[in-house]
């Protein structure tokens, strides 16, 4: 998309182009994964992280009587690390590893390149299109997966609504312009009062799409969906927008295409959407309790056993950056939503 001056997006339209323009978007022309890319996440910290997802997968499908045959789908792949670590996992499972059925829902033509070839001969299908999944009972998982979509601000002035949107004053410096709106329009399409005692809005139009997709999926077949990402339970929402490159926030107006945009999911907003689409909230909490209740600490005590203190040392340091309160164990939050006749709660025992 060309910009002319004096044009005016709305915000989520403003990162949509920003990250998913097909010439210049960012996550569509570079790898933005790991220590040489943008951030980091958890996957690429530590390959625990992945066994434990694994273990939880295998759990969940044995709480869903093990069928024959199910799907399991990850949202947005990244660079491939995850899913390869747990497929590794899945081989020591023969019986589970022959119902599995796996997918990805993968937007970016350049990170399904290097999934492709992360994980050649592991029988995958990429899909473009949750409407694609097939009616098996599906297990989904979606590590920082809503934190990239594109969302919309709505800030309260006055007793009255306005709608962020980005105007183009020079086409090299776009700048935020606050445009009155009708809230209760917004709500009837949403479905719900999102406006009552706030402020301020953050939300993303394409998650509520998303998951009316896989709840309906769910409903019809049996399963759920687990949700891990960087966000906060509170009722009052609050301006959380950031965009980060090489590891630091920079100005996200004047980085187009360049850094990545994202927010902190509010996880109130989540769990009213899954109800509206009647999906039952199983189980939430911080992924340091997710993690430690999967036996991620025990797991490191086996694996590290023989090593010599260094490595040791190197296992330890990794796990302490997903768990620690001060790093990614209270800021990253845990939800799992299924049908409501599953009552699988492994991860989420206090």
């Amino acid at each position: 998309m060309k910009f002319k001056k004096n044009d005016i997006l709305t915000l989520d339209k403003y990162i949509y182009e920003a990250l998913y323009n097909s010439r210049n978007g960012y996550y569509m022309k570079k790898n933005p994964f790991g220590e040489k890319g943008d951030f980091i996440t958890s996957p690429n910290i530590s390959i625990l992280f992945s066994e434990m997802i694994a273990i939880w997968i295998i759990s969940f499908w044995q709480g869903l009587k093990s069928p024959k045959e199910f799907n399991l789908i990850e949202l947005g792949s990244g660079n491939g690390e995850m899913l390869y670590q747990i497929i590794k996992a899945f081989e020591n499972f023969p019986l589970f590893k022959g119902s599995c059925k796996i997918n990805i829902l993968e937007k970016s033509p350049h990170l399904k390149t290097i999934q492709k070839n992360k994980l050649k001969n592991k029988n995958i299908k990429w899909l473009n299109s949750l409407d694609k999944v097939s009616n098996l009972p599906s297990i989904f998982i979606a590590n920082e997966f809503f934190d990239s979509l594109p969302f919309k601000q709505f800030i309260k002035k006055k007793g009255k609504w306005y709608e962020r949107n980005v105007k183009f004053y020079k086409l090299d410096k776009p700048k935020f312009l606050d445009v009155v709106c009708d809230i209760n329009k917004i709500e009837k399409k949403i479905g719900f009062k999102i406006s009552y005692k706030q402020k301020f809005i953050e939300y993303s139009p394409s998650v509520i799409e998303y998951l009316k997709i896989i709840s309906k999926k769910i409903n019809l077949n049996n399963g759920g969906i687990l949700i891990i990402d960087y966000g906060y339970w509170d009722n009052l929402m609050k301006n959380t927008i950031k965009s980060i490159h090489n590891h630091k926030h920079v100005d996200l107006l004047s980085n187009f295409g360049k850094a990545d945009i994202t927010y902190n999911i509010n996880f109130k907003i989540i769990e009213k959407i899954l109800k509206k689409f009647n999906l039952k909230i199983s189980g939430k909490t911080t992924q340091k309790k997710f993690l430690i209740n999967l036996g991620i600490l025990k797991r490191a005590e086996i694996i590290s056993k023989n090593l010599p203190f260094s490595k040791k040392a190197d296992i330890y340091y990794r796990i302490k950056r997903l768990i620690d309160k001060n790093s990614m164990g209270e800021l990253f939050k845990v939800m799992l939503a299924t049908n409501k006749n599953v009552k699988v709660k492994t991860g989420f025992v206090n």
